[in-house]
């Protein structure tokens, strides 16, 4: 009835895991386990296979899951699952540090540098593999260590320091003497004179000024504007279009009522 992708995870307790047997037959499947009910390493991937038959099972207007509802109840009823040992990388983008560490994968996955169309660079270092796209200006004595990708229009100040494992989308702005480590980028973000992000998530068409500190573990939303000289410590989180005037220092999620500000969950 179901074949679910299985992988086997250093820490399941916040998966699905299930059981299997010799022909790959699911014996026990428990959501989310607690101590004690830690039966298995195999974590459902999220990846299902599923006959129409299951559509008939899923009441109307109710809510239904597929791990919490659906799996049990197929079992009860003497259904067969079974599993699919998935191999290679798998994780739950569901929190930034997953999401930060996909994106690692992917970028260790460079063979070698790729520059496509004009690039400028002035007396500079770049130490790949690096994904350069059309129209990149980079200035005078910048360092790129890869593995980096960085988009189209994207200008880059003198001596600025891109550290590996950074991603920068299109039409990015890093002035002069800013330093950006492991962070994502999006498009039409501006990082400000000697400004430093590490480890951070920034969304489209945001702002960060200049002599600021965006620390490790941090998300930042979309059209967010943070003033010279602002501290934001890690793990916190800014939601869309909140301002942080000069000298602010975050130390706790900044919300924004007009959106959701729920933060749990994936």
């Amino acid at each position: 009835m179901v074949s679910i992708g299985l992988i086997g995870i250093d820490e399941p307790s916040e998966y699905g895991i299930a059981e299997i047997d010799v022909n790959y037959q699911i014996r026990r499947f428990r959501e989310k386990p607690g101590p004690g009910e830690i039966f298995s390493n195999l974590a459902s991937t999220g990846i299902y296979v599923c006959s129409p038959e299951i559509f008939s099972l899923i009441p109307k207007g109710k809510k239904f899951d597929f791990a919490r509802d659906l799996f049990p109840l197929l079992m009860k009823r003497g259904h067969i699952l079974k599993g699919w040992l998935a191999r290679g990388n798998w994780t739950d983008v569901g929190s930034p540090a997953s999401l930060r560490q996909a994106e690692r994968w992917k970028l260790d996955e460079l063979p070698f540098s790729s520059i496509r169309g004009n690039i400028s660079i002035r007396a500079g270092q770049i130490l790949g593999p690096v994904m350069l796209s059309d129209a990149i200006s980079i200035g005078k004595n910048c360092h790129i260590i890869g593995p980096v990708a960085i988009g189209s229009g994207t200008t880059i100040g003198d001596d600025v320091l891109i550290g590996p494992y950074t991603s920068i989308g299109e039409n990015c702005t890093i002035r002069q003497q800013a330093k950006v480590f492991s962070s994502s980028l999006y498009n039409h973000v501006t990082i400000g004179r000697n400004s430093t992000a590490s480890g951070s998530i920034i969304d489209n068409d945001t702002v960060i000024g200049d002599n600021c500190s965006i620390e490790h573990d941090t998300v930042i939303g979309p059209r967010v504007v943070i003033g010279n000289r602002a501290v934001i410590h890690s793990k916190t989180r800014i939601w869309p279009e909140v301002v942080v005037p000069d000298n602010g220092v975050v130390t706790e999620h900044l919300l924004n009522e007009k959106y959701d500000i729920r933060c749990e969950g994936s």
